[in-house]
């Protein structure tokens, strides 16, 4: 991936995380300063996004869903984990989406709304933890992303979105990953890698050592 972003314009790379050399690392107080800018602003344009629109106003969706402050402590205070890289971010809370509904519409085919709510608590648990396995198999690990498979679950305005809380969560994510994406590139590099770590390189393999004693038995060789 590293080799294609090279190929890109350098105003273009540069804000997708690549750099042709190594960053200089920032003080633990610079690192604490951009954090807190980078997520404040980024968390204020998902939010501005949904608590603005009419069209998710008129759909009684909720200012934004609760894992997503979760996710900001990684994509924006600890950028160069693993957990918060792109492909963890997206499919991570989307796989998680989607296991998170099913499970629950599953537990709402029983025979009366007693009996569902009375399962709710278990419908949550498995839906966190099928979310896990999904994503420890898929290589989409992202602890927020267990909030977002127990919420349909536990909360009744989640709920009520049914199907639509897909999209919403995918939208969410994909906003958060742009405005990771512009604040921690103006001062620091994200993300670390877009698809799979970049493995290193292989050293050099040793030089063989020379036998000297054969090296004197050569045919033509007078001794010294």
């Amino acid at each position: 991936m590293a080799s294609r972003l090279a190929r890109l314009p350098r105003w273009i790379s540069h804000w997708l995380g690549y750099r042709p050399e190594a960053v200089k690392p920032l003080s633990k107080y610079e690192v604490a300063l951009w954090s807190f800018i980078t997520s404040f602003c980024g968390l204020s344009v998902v939010q501005a996004i949904f608590n603005y629109s009419d069209y998710f106003l008129d759909r009684n969706v909720p200012g934004i869903i609760a894992s997503y402050g979760a996710s900001a402590v990684l994509v924006f205070g600890a950028i160069e984990s693993p957990l918060a890289q792109p492909r963890a971010l997206v499919f991570g809370h989307f796989f998680s989406a989607i296991i998170g509904v099913c499970v629950t519409k599953l537990f709402s085919l029983m025979p009366d709304q007693a009996r569902f709510e009375s399962l709710r608590w278990l419908a949550a648990s498995l839906s966190t933890a099928i979310a896990i396995v999904v994503m420890q198999l898929t290589g989409t690990t992202h602890p927020p992303a267990g909030a977002t498979a127990l919420l349909p679950a536990t909360s009744d305005e989640i709920w009520q979105l049914s199907w639509y809380y897909l999209p919403v969560v995918l939208l969410s994510s994909v906003m958060l990953l742009v405005c990771a994406l512009l604040f921690n590139n103006l001062h620091r590099r994200y993300p670390a890698f877009w698809i799979a770590p970049t493995p290193p390189k292989p050293a050099a393999p040793a030089p063989v050592p020379v036998d000297v004693s054969l090296e004197e038995e050569k045919p033509g060789k007078c001794p010294v």
